[in-house]
């Protein structure tokens, strides 16, 4: 009798377990990741989505990533859209000084690892050889919020004297995607004279056969600053913090996730070759740069 009981029994236990597990399941948190849009939404989504699962594994919550552009971040990100955001080093600057953000981990991407710098080049047969020699003449400027495509080069005029909005000929900024490569190509094929090209373009061009060393000459390069960075809403539960930091840290290229049935290498569909710690020191560079051009977030005009 008692062995029959135990038997009616079993399958009760086991609807009791199942049902727990699904709570368990329905209560997992559900949090967002906006990644800044570099050159469109889908490719924003194609590099990053692996990243997301990956820490959804690791962290025990369900991440969902949001493509966003980057003159609509601040007010999102404050509007409370996004737990973690990863975004350019100016805009987390940005996002710092103006609501809370809290610094995780910094991306690590070719000769510099977690920093990179910005550089003005001209074309070798040009016949301009020094930054002195761009008054007068054609330069083309990245997104003005990249600090190694327009900032870090803007600041390095100032400092040499030379004022870009009465000095040049005259500027332009290139609209769509991969405005960096158009950067640099807008030099080489002869419709700008000199580029605010960033280091790391110009070395993964190169790297690529885009273009090769020998083709420009650097006029002037920035010294290196932060890249991109991965920060943390200032009320985001302090044990998540923990874990998506170690889990970023510990990041490597042989982790991999899957995605509609795709075994996929996080870090090499996301471009990085890992992450790093960094203090937010570390950005006071940046944070000089931005006070000298009147840039966000310390602007006085």
């Amino acid at each position: 009798m008692k062995r029959f009981f135990l038997v009616l029994l079993l399958p009760v236990v086991a609807s009791v377990l199942f049902l727990a597990g699904c709570d368990q399941v329905k209560e997992r948190p559900v949090l967002r990741i906006g990644y800044m849009n570099c050159n469109s939404e889908q490719e924003t989504m194609q590099r990053f989505s692996p990243i997301s699962r990956y820490l959804s594994e690791k962290v025990g919550v369900t991440f969902e990533s949001v493509p966003v552009d980057t003159h609509e971040f601040e007010e999102r990100f404050q509007a409370g859209e996004f737990a973690l955001t990863h975004t350019n080093s100016l805009l987390y600057i940005v996002l710092k000084e103006d609501a809370g953000l809290k610094l995780l981990a910094a991306d690590k991407r070719g000769h510099y690892g977690s920093r990179t710098a910005g550089t003005l080049i001209a074309r070798k047969d040009s016949g301009i050889e020094t930054l002195e020699d761009i008054r007068g003449k054609r330069l083309v400027f990245g997104p003005v919020m990249a600090p190694t495509g327009y900032l870090a080069q803007y600041d390095l005029m100032l400092q040499a004297g030379i004022d870009p909005e009465r000095d040049l000929g005259y500027y332009a900024i290139p609209s769509g995607s991969f405005k960096h490569e158009k950067l640099i190509y807008g030099v080489y094929f002869g419709d700008f004279d000199v580029a605010a090209a960033p280091a790391l373009d110009l070395e993964l061009m190169t790297r690529d056969g885009k273009i090769t060393a020998d083709d420009f000459v650097i006029l002037a390069q920035s010294q290196v600053i932060p890249y991109c960075t991965f920060g943390a809403a200032p009320d985001l539960d302090p044990e998540i913090f923990a874990k998506v930091k170690q889990a970023l840290l510990e990041l490597t290229p042989a982790d991999t996730v899957e995605i509609d049935g795709e075994r996929i290498k996080v870090l090499k569909s996301a471009w990085v070759d890992g992450f790093e710690e960094l203090l937010d020191s570390d950005y006071d560079p940046i944070r000089e740069m931005a006070r000298r051009v009147n840039m966000p977030p310390y602007q006085t005009y």
